[in-house]
């Protein structure tokens, strides 16, 4: 229940205040740091000797994707940043740019690779996508925790590998180098988690 009223006291403080409270900061909240967008990861609270606050955060910026420490204090006010998600589909790479199209106006936009980073070899033609929007413009995609990706190359299987437990590298369709089962052949689909680059599973 003290979660359930610390929601609702953060709601009722940002509404009329348009400001996070120092002692509101809680781990998953959306703030402005220096104009940008950050996401709150990590956040200890204490008091210094004259009883002023303090909160130490871990932050990453939602649209670099640079993570590091941030530490407010005494009676600093912290403004919520915009944030919202809309669906979204992946239609094709150019090469140079990654070209998505929203699925409620049909608007397109693209990302570059430097946007995306490690994100873009998660992504497959017509590929349904979350897409994270800060001042109503999208900034980041979030890709799921894992995804099915088809093998485009890889050394030949052996009979009799499937109980060994040895690995061998695969190339996807979409670059990505994983190591697989030595069962696993070209034209396969497998689950990969989207977090540690890692085979999970034929599919």
């Amino acid at each position: 229940m003290q979660s359930y009223y610390s929601q609702i006291r953060i709601f009722l403080y940002s509404l009329i205040y348009g400001m996070y409270s120092l002692a509101e900061l809680r781990p998953g909240m959306a703030i402005i740091v220096d104009g940008e967008p950050h996401l709150v990861l990590r956040a200890q609270h204490s008091k210094q000797a004259r009883g002023t606050g303090v909160a130490k955060t871990t932050v990453r910026n939602l649209i670099t994707g640079a993570v590091f420490p941030k530490t407010f204090q005494g009676s600093e006010k912290i403004e919520p940043a915009d944030i919202g998600y809309t669906k979204a589909q992946f239609l094709y790479s150019d090469g140079a740019e990654y070209h998505f199209m929203d699925s409620t106006d049909f608007s397109q936009f693209t990302f570059t690779e430097d946007d995306l980073g490690d994100q873009k070899y998660f992504l497959v033609d017509g590929m349904d996508v979350d897409i994270q929007n800060f001042d109503n413009k999208p900034i980041s995609v979030r890709i799921p925790p894992k995804v099915v990706l088809t093998i485009a190359n890889t050394d030949p299987g052996v009979k009799g590998d499937t109980a060994s437990g040895g690995t061998k590298p695969a190339t996807t369709e979409t670059g990505l180098v994983v190591n697989v089962p030595f069962f696993i052949e070209i034209g396969e689909k497998i689950r990969i988690n989207t977090e540690s680059h890692e085979y999970v599973e034929r599919a």
